[in-house]
């Protein structure tokens, strides 16, 4: 799988924290799971999750 087909997304966790996680395709959001993304790399999926955590919505590990 290149980079140019993966997705990258945070995704958050039952317990409150946040995960970085990849896809090979585009995923939609579901009911019962916040998310955010996509984001065309992991680094950018990082940064966006360092942010959620300082404005408080994502618990730090």
């Amino acid at each position: 799988m290149n980079n140019a087909e993966q997705f990258w997304y945070v995704v958050m966790q039952e317990d409150g924290t946040c995960q970085v996680v990849h896809f090979g395709n585009k995923q939609t959001k579901t009911p019962e799971q916040k998310q955010w993304g996509s984001y065309s790399s992991e680094e950018e999926a990082i940064s966006k999750k360092i942010g959620l955590i300082r404005a408080g919505k994502c618990k730090p590990q």
